[in-house]
């Protein structure tokens, strides 16, 4: 059986390689390859969400009592076909919703006094969110419809002519960039917040092009905000400068280095090299590169790299130059950038069980197999979401030996015996809910806040400057996180374009939300260093 599935494999994997070469060779010669024409089956879905999830009561709460009357209007019924003994009865409540989109312009009489002794005239300012030729609401629902509903900037518009409003996509994009310091800036805090609400975090990527140049936008969120910051790079360094919020990157060496380092098996000579760093001192990027080129010249380029990555993990920890508080766990997907940054690393089960869907047995009892161990496969997976909601340390001790006995299982399928082992190698990371219960057993809300960039991708494909990513980020994120703690995104823009102030800030939702949830019940106190046995336990040797 399994010399069968090799070979059929591998005429698979051969029957593809010589289409592509077939399709070179006739590009070669000025002809075309063959076409790409999907069959007209149902392609093979990969989701998981039919056999992980379990059926619920659906209830669906009442519209009517969420809705604001505006006005009162009576509908009178013609008399003229009722019989003569008809009497009333009063009124029946009925309830329309409707909106209207139409023009508020207004001709602002700004009164002028000017002072003969001076010689200068005073002229009276424009209220609070008028400044220019739009006024708030204009410019609010501007934002709301490009950042949080998708629309284009031609988009917009035309929906603007269409009500009354003479506008050019060039006053539209000022409209969207330009002087947005305030919601930088209210960005910023609620990334501070958040990261505060709990001790570990959700974080994901995706790629965003910045005017044809590939960069990549890195989601870290939890249940109570969403926090998108684009840099250009995906590796473990840029993981650090997203937790850090985008902030100019910082370097330390101390003991902790050098653990890491040992860690990371480079040889004693080039440890004793980089003691020649100042101790316990914060050290700029050129500084840092400046000195792996002098000194460890001789150190091949991956370890280099490795030994960058332990200088910023350890200013990372030490929170060197920074006021957010240090991540202790990222709940991620499997990808190295994630990995040996924070103390403990909780990886996500769709993205583990998504691997055996993606295996295609060629015999039939192969595929028998597969199914079986898939089902046993989701239903520890319910268990483990059980546990979540009554957490026991009895249970956890059942759960984890019977996570054990599941991924030792040899099934005599060849491909699925080697995707259980790798299973069982991540044991401390699939299972670290059992010792955190806040724990998610997956990763969807980044990987939601990656499709929410990857749609406006889609649409826009891309912004053309830096003031324009930056806009990107950060409305992204306030949208966001305003869907989260269930706050109007119209009506805080607009709240902050008119100076109001009438809504709490973000962060403040996000800090009183946070005590009310205690979505770090079962951390300790974090200690004054980094503990690094976690950080073996995840594989800081392979």
């Amino acid at each position: 059986m399994h010399q069968v599935e090799e070979l059929s494999a591998r005429v698979k994997s051969q029957a593809e390689e010589i289409q592509r070469l077939r399709d070179e060779n006739n590009r070669l010669k000025g002809e075309q390859g063959k076409p790409e024409i999907m069959p007209n089956v149902e392609p093979k879905l990969i989701s998981s969400e039919k056999e992980r999830r379990s059926p619920r009561p659906h209830h669906k709460d009442s519209k009517l009592q969420k809705i604001v009357v505006d006005r009162q209007e009576i509908v009178s019924l013609d008399k003229t076909n009722l019989p003569t003994d008809v009497q009333f009865k009063g009124y029946k409540k009925v309830i329309v919703q409707d909106i209207a989109l139409t023009t508020n312009n207004v001709c602002f009489l700004k009164e002028i006094f000017y002072s003969p002794s001076l010689k200068k005239t005073y002229l009276a300012p424009n209220p609070a969110g008028f400044e220019g030729q739009f006024g708030p609401s204009l410019k609010a629902l501007a934002l709301t419809l490009y950042f949080d509903s998708g629309l284009s900037e031609p988009k917009l518009k035309g929906l603007f002519e269409q009500a009354g409003v003479f506008i050019s996509t060039g006053q539209i994009s000022n409209l969207l960039i330009n002087h947005q310091q305030s919601f930088h800036q209210e960005n910023q805090e609620i990334l501070k917040a958040g990261l505060s609400s709990s001790p570990w975090q959700h974080i994901d990527t995706t790629a965003t092009r910045l005017n044809g140049v590939t960069q990549n936008c890195h989601v870290l969120c939890n249940p109570l905000y969403t926090f998108y910051c684009t840099l250009p790079h995906r590796d473990r360094l840029s993981t650090i400068d997203a937790l850090r919020g985008g902030a100019t990157r910082v370097f330390r060496f101390n003991n902790d280095t050098l653990t890491l380092v040992q860690m990371m098996n480079v040889y004693a000579n080039w440890q004793t090299k980089l003691k020649k760093l100042p101790f316990n001192q914060d050290l700029g990027e050129k500084e840092v590169d400046e000195f792996i080129r002098v000194e460890l010249a001789g150190l091949a380029l991956f370890k280099q790299k490795w030994v960058k990555d332990c200088l910023a993990i350890t200013a990372y920890h030490a929170g060197a130059q920074s006021d957010l508080p240090v991540v202790r766990t990222l709940v991620c997907d499997d990808a190295g950038s994630f990995h040996r940054i924070t103390e403990e690393v909780a990886l996500c089960w769709i993205h583990d069980g998504r691997l055996y869907k993606k295996l295609d047995p060629r015999l039939s009892y192969n595929r028998l197999l597969l199914e079986e161990f898939r089902e046993k496969y989701w239903e520890f997976y319910r268990k483990l979401l059980a546990y979540r909601d009554n957490p026991d340390p009895e249970e956890a001790l059942r759960l984890g030996i019977a996570f054990d006995k599941l991924f030792k299982t040899q099934t005599g399928y060849r491909d699925l015996d080697e995707r259980i082992i790798i299973t069982m190698e991540k044991r401390p990371q699939l299972l670290l809910v059992l010792k955190h219960p806040e724990l998610p057993l997956h990763n969807n809300p980044a990987e939601l806040g990656v499709r929410q960039r990857v749609r406006k991708r889609d649409i826009i494909l891309q912004p053309r400057s830096v003031s324009g990513l930056l806009a990107w980020d950060t409305f992204q994120s306030l949208a966001a996180t305003c869907r989260k703690v269930r706050s109007n995104f119209y009506e805080y823009v607009r709240d902050r374009i008119c100076q109001i102030e009438g809504q709490p800030s973000l962060a403040e939702i996000i800090q009183a939300k946070a005590i009310e949830l205690n979505l770090g019940a079962s951390w300790k106190p974090v200690e004054p260093r980094l503990s690094y046995k976690p950080l073996l336990l995840q594989g800081w040797l392979r």
